[in-house]
């Protein structure tokens, strides 16, 4: 093999999946970059490395070192200290201050930050106490960060992960990993149970020890979760545990009890299409269904502090207070709302809903000042408030997420402050977030859930919205009538005639909102969206090409998959020559992002859109405005940022954008789902542009089989009797 050194002056391309790496490397005493190809996650513009691989001469590319192994090393020439110091690598030292030390230093530069960094204070103009000490900080961080990711690079896990590894370890790291590796899937996002188990492998842990066997029930009951499922059946669970972890089915049915003992899981029987079977739950979830059902009893047997009103009468002055006429079905909704002390609104788009909930608001705030409004998203949050006129906050920040003790504040013991409170978009509303809901509503409140059931469930475990409305121990009001205004809107005929089986009116009206454009080559649709997002919309309409149009696919791979079409409305929409790449992604300065896990210290939760608003190298900082909040994100925590030009229809549930664009092929069959197609053009608030096959199409609209979800929660609820 060939051995090449130099620092890396460029990346020109990360893959994020597999960290595969183009970058054009400086070698020293060479005037030409080197184009340097392989699986190098953990390379940053400015460092040292020494490759040792083959050459080879692409066709294409010409000359380029392919890497099979590499090292990171301290840089040695002075440009190199230069470039490493000045990518941000150290916080407190940017471009300005690089330049200025090694000027002074030369090199001898790393030598005085490691031995006498006061020095840095006395020679380097614009260096204070502050900056000094947030450098020599970040220094020894490094020292030690480094220490991590040699110690990972041997055990076969990306060095990538040091920082995270170091921030939720410290100084004690290497040591965690060394007694049990396999904390790494638990404890440290994006490292799952298999990167972790070649890890345990390399330490000599063996493919039966009960460490490995454990871990592998737990990360595959978590999987199972972040697929919707509560619970598993037991024999189903032993067959996905068996392949996942290739050993005697006996060996992990063995172990499932002794965890059970340990209140990790629990194990019980639940009837499943009219069987009983023996099914198996992570505690949390169990504790969640079960305390759901004791809440739901507690409200339900509780008296309301609201004074009984007349409903006829109510509805009559709330009618002439807002000038409308409500349909029977809507009047029979207000009806329940008032006399239920617990009640779901469902209904599709048109129906009413929101005027249904002024009505409400108007009678019932008449009686009380004591009215919570909230939603599971600052999107539909922020929508409310519009439409009501009211305050309305997220469901997390109504319950006072804390950090220090990494749970809510408000529960059964500091109850919160209402008689009346009225949850929009309910159907998004997951197991562990419902039970912590319920858990703080005050016995004397009365409750209101509206929601549109036919949509997709919430992204997190379970599907509360439709157990609560199966289990017949809630009082709902299915609205099915379309408003006279919501009947001109072909986005919401549409919707209707989607979600009750029959094909959508397709025909192209110039002065309509609901447009299909037939193609069916994948590479022409890519090219085809990125053109009515960049171009014809924004002529045509006025619309701004990043605020008002959400491209919404389906899937994440494929050429008109999220990934592929974000990297080409990045380029397309918001270029940069200076691009951030981190973790795999590349990011710019007022890139459209995404969060894609909630993060409770930062009040940011999955599927929350922003804007970067600022890239700075110096601190490793970059923020990102999320509805006019400015949050600060850390280079190591970029990984729970995506671009989100285009996005997950699941993800971008509980928001509305004035454009929508949805594409749809027979390549996305595994995803062709009618509730999906549902949901997506239900987003645009007035437009939608469906472009690709009418094949599929059809076979989303026939589909109306929805995933299974394995849940417990319904046979709860029939339980309390």
């Amino acid at each position: 093999m060939d051995e090449i050194t130099g620092h890396i002056e460029r990346i020109t391309f990360q893959n994020p999946d597999n960290g595969w790496t183009v970058a054009r490397l400086q070698e020293p005493r060479k005037q030409e970059l080197t184009t340097v190809v392989g699986t190098m996650t953990s390379v940053q513009v400015g460092e040292t490395v020494r490759c040792q691989g083959t050459w080879k001469n692409d066709t294409n590319f010409g000359f380029q070192f392919i890497v099979q192994e590499y090292k990171v090393e301290q840089p040695a020439t002075i440009y190199g200290i230069q470039k490493y110091l000045g990518s941000g690598m150290i916080k407190g030292i940017g471009k300005h201050f690089a330049e200025q030390i090694v000027e002074k230093y030369g090199l001898k530069t790393l030598d005085v930050i490691e031995e006498t960094p006061h020095l840095l204070m006395e020679d380097v103009d614009g260096i204070g106490p502050k900056r000094l000490e947030k450098i020599k900080s970040c220094w020894v961080e490094q020292k030690a960060i480094r220490e991590v990711m040699v110690f990972l690079q041997g055990y076969g896990i990306s060095p990538t992960y040091a920082q995270k590894v170091f921030k939720t370890y410290g100084e004690e790291s290497i040591e965690v990993i060394k007694e049990n590796p396999y904390q790494l899937a638990r404890d440290i996002w994006g490292i799952g149970f298999k990167t972790a188990d070649q890890t345990a492998q390399k330490m000599g842990i063996k493919k039966d020890s009960e460490i490995r066997i454990d871990a592998g029930v737990e990360y595959a009951l978590n999987e199972l979760a972040n697929n919707g499922h509560t619970c598993f059946p037991v024999d189903k669970f032993l067959e996905k545990a068996h392949e996942l972890l290739e050993v005697d089915s006996k060996l992990i049915s063995d172990r499932l009890e002794f965890i059970q003992e340990e209140e990790r899981i629990m194990i019980a029987p639940l009837q499943i299409e009219e069987q009983m079977t023996a099914c198996v739950w992570l505690q949390v979830f169990h504790i969640c269904e079960q305390g759901i059902g004791k809440e739901i009893n507690r409200l339900q047997n509780t008296e309301s502090e609201l004074r009984s009103v007349e409903s006829n009468k109510a509805i009559q002055y709330a009618e002439e207070k807002l000038s409308i006429q409500l349909a029977s079905n809507q009047k029979l909704a207000v009806a329940n709302s008032l006399s239920e002390k617990i009640h779901i609104i469902t209904g599709g788009p048109g129906t009413g809903k929101s005027t249904i909930t002024k009505v409400i608001l108007q009678i019932l705030g008449a009686l009380t000042k004591e009215v919570l409004l909230a939603a599971p998203t600052g999107r539909a949050a922020k929508r409310m408030a519009e439409i009501t006129k009211r305050e309305a906050k997220t469901i997390h920040s109504l319950l006072e997420f804390d950090f220090s003790i990494n749970g809510f504040r408000r529960n059964r013991d500091n109850a919160l402050e209402c008689e009346l409170i009225i949850v929009d978009e309910a159907s998004m509303i997951d197991t562990v977030l419902m039970y912590n809901l319920l858990k703080a509503i005050p016995d004397s409140a009365r409750v209101i859930f509206v929601g549109d059931i036919d949509q997709l469930p919430s992204v997190g475990a379970g599907n509360v919205l439709m157990d609560l409305i199966d289990s017949d121990r809630i009082p709902v009001t299915k609205l099915t009538e379309i408003f006279r205004q919501a009947a001109h809107s072909k986005i919401i005929t549409n919707a209707h005639k989607i979600n009750a089986g029959q094909f959508p009116d397709i025909s192209n009206d110039k002065a309509g909102d609901f447009f299909f454009i037939e193609e069916e080559d994948t590479q022409k649709m890519g090219e085809l969206i990125a053109d009515l997002v960049q171009n014809r919309l924004p002529k045509a309409y006025k619309f701004d090409s990043i605020k008002d149009i959400q491209v919404l696919s389906p899937m994440n791979r494929s050429i008109i998959g999220n990934r592929n079409l974000n990297q080409i409305l990045q380029k397309k929409l918001n270029p940069s020559y200076e691009p951030l790449i981190k973790a795999g992604r590349t990011f710019h300065d007022r890139d459209k992002v995404m969060q894609i896990q909630n993060n409770y210290d930062k009040d940011v939760f999955n599927g929350d859109v922003g804007r970067i608003e600022k890239i700075d190298r110096s601190e490793q900082i970059v923020w990102v405005d999320f509805d006019n909040r400015r949050i600060e994100y850390d280079f190591a925590d970029l990984d729970q940022l995506v671009l989100a030009y285009s996005c997950s229809i699941h993800k971008y549930q509980g928001s509305e954008c004035p454009c929508v664009i949805v594409p749809i092929h027979t390549s996305h069959y595994m995803m062709l789902y009618r509730n999906l197609v549902y949901t997506g053009i239900t987003r645009g608030k007035k437009m939608v542009i469906m472009v690709g096959s009418k094949k599929a199409l059809y076979m989303s609209v026939k589909n109306d089989k929805v995933a299974k979800r394995f849940t417990g929660l319904k046979e709860v609820l029939k339980s309390l009797g």
